[in-house]
């Protein structure tokens, strides 16, 4: 939990878009994790059966009716501190907030790959044996969902 608590937190929240909603999802993980922990058969890294186990989570909440009767607000933003100055920083920031915006607006088939890609740094191959998706269908997702960001940033742009 300490080793994959807050990745296992954000993935969630990509998918739920509320945290209270993703920290749930991720108590769940481990305590499933613990639960099955005897049934865990080493044929993938145990970060992917925990991020599998985390996507199957969110994929059942977003079907269950309660969460479809839920107001969604929150939007996520994954910071890395650097040396920049302090105007610098206020850019990158309103960009990586305004990048994390329309990912979310992606719909789930594109996000979860743009996210699991980008943020989470998961290979093509990993993502493929994550999703049960063929490795082409991967890479097909995710040139759909860079196109779709790339038009939306460009309609955001006020002054572009």
């Amino acid at each position: 939990m300490n080793e994959f608590g807050e990745n296992v937190a954000r993935l969630a929240f990509t998918y739920m878009k509320q945290k209270q909603l993703a920290e749930d999802i991720a108590q769940e993980v481990f305590i499933k994790c613990y639960e099955n922990l005897d049934n865990f058969r080493y044929e993938s890294s145990y970060k992917t059966w925990l991020y599998r186990i985390t996507v199957n989570l969110c994929k059942d909440k977003l079907r269950s009716w309660s969460f479809r009767n839920i107001v969604l607000t929150e939007f996520f933003s994954k910071t890395k501190s650097t040396n920049k100055s302090p105007e610098m920083e206020i850019i990158s920031l309103e960009d990586k907030q305004l990048i994390s915006e329309k990912i979310l607006c992606l719909p789930v088939k594109y996000r979860e790959i743009v996210i699991l890609y980008y943020y989470e740094e998961m290979s093509y191959n990993q993502i493929s044996d994550l999703l049960n998706l063929s490795l082409q269908t991967i890479k097909s997702r995710l040139h759909r969902a860079r196109l779709l960001l790339k038009n939306s940033l460009e309609g955001s742009k006020i002054n572009g």
